[in-house]
């Protein structure tokens, strides 16, 4: 089933959201979801966070670097998700933190839960590391993943062995980015690279998080220019709090626009903060539909009641 083609004539949206950090249960997760659910999203993403490094004292007064994940059950939540709402899920394969190994198993899983469609990714890097550094036994970049999901559609596990009863192939989209992945050195090859995710099958891409058009416009007409015909599918998150100011760009490697933010200068309070990123999110989405995206991808971590402000008014 094709979810994503960007093009259709009615308009719809999708939303992100995290599976529950370890040991804290679906209520909240649920219940957030259940604010979005009645508007009509057309899929839901489930993030993955595989095994991150953090440092622990021990008895010794000496720190020890040990791996711990702080948020499983990516794949158990999209099919409680499924379950519970009757919505097409899109989880997240990363190579990030995990082998190819593991990633057999995740695309095993899926197929046994009748879940068709993922998002490949490769994932941030640890916070201490200055550049990825894939788990022995992983994937170095989004296209080697992409290359295991496309022999496991072809019948073969990843040792070449082939599958005895194939299941369905997955449908899989990829990420991209208007203002240029942090480490690549340049936009051209930041577009060199989702081309060739195009090329090996990715179906769409999902862009990261962005407030202002004109570049997502340009980042179109340069993708376009560079043999990139696949849908793309533009990723929106409200400004929630005043903090945002100076931590979405750190954080997302995105610029603010210079009207945004003056206008959360001028904001007293995170209330103040959160309906100034209602407004502007509104009017990029309505400016984004006007345009012919029919599509629209939101992020909701931290922003749930903006979201759900902004699919009201739009949806």
């Amino acid at each position: 089933m094709e979810l994503n083609n960007g093009y259709d004539k009615e308009k719809s949206f999708s939303i992100e959201v995290l599976p529950p950090l370890k040991g804290s249960g679906t209520e909240r997760l649920f219940a957030n979801i259940d604010k979005l659910c009645q508007y009509g999203p057309r899929y839901i993403n489930i993030t993955t966070h595989h095994s991150e490094y953090v440092y622990r004292e021990t008895a010794g007064g000496h720190y020890e670097r040990l791996r711990i994940r702080r948020r499983p059950g990516t794949i158990a939540i999209a099919a409680a998700i499924q379950q519970r709402y009757g919505l097409p899920v899109v989880p997240h394969i990363i190579c990030s933190g995990t082998t190819r190994e593991a990633t057999e198993y995740e695309l095993i899983d899926l197929q046994f839960l009748g879940i068709e469609n993922v998002l490949l990714l490769r994932g941030d890097k640890a916070k201490d590391d200055r550049v990825f550094t894939p788990t022995p036994g992983g994937h170095t970049h989004t296209t080697d993943l992409i290359r295991q999901v496309n022999r496991f559609n072809e019948g073969f596990f990843d040792d070449g062995t082939p599958i005895s009863a194939p299941g369905k192939p997955f449908h899989y989209g990829v990420a991209c980015y208007p203002e240029k992945h942090e480490e690549a050195p340049n936009l051209e090859m930041d577009m060199m690279y989702l081309r060739q995710k195009q090329d090996l099958g990715a179906e769409y891409a999902v862009t990261q998080l962005f407030y202002d058009n004109e570049k997502f416009f340009s980042f179109v007409r340069q993708a376009r220019e560079a043999g990139i015909t696949i849908p793309i599918i533009p990723g929106i998150k409200p400004l929630a709090k005043l903090s945002q100011l100076t931590v979405v760009p750190k954080t997302f490697h995105c610029d603010l626009p210079q009207p945004l933010a003056s206008e959360v200068l001028r904001c007293k309070t995170d209330e103040d903060a959160r309906q100034l990123g209602i407004e502007w999110a509104t009017e990029q989405c309505r400016q984004l539909l006007d345009a012919g995206w029919t599509q629209l991808h939101f992020y909701t971590v931290s922003a749930v009641d903006s979201v759900r402000e902004v699919v009201r008014r739009l949806f």
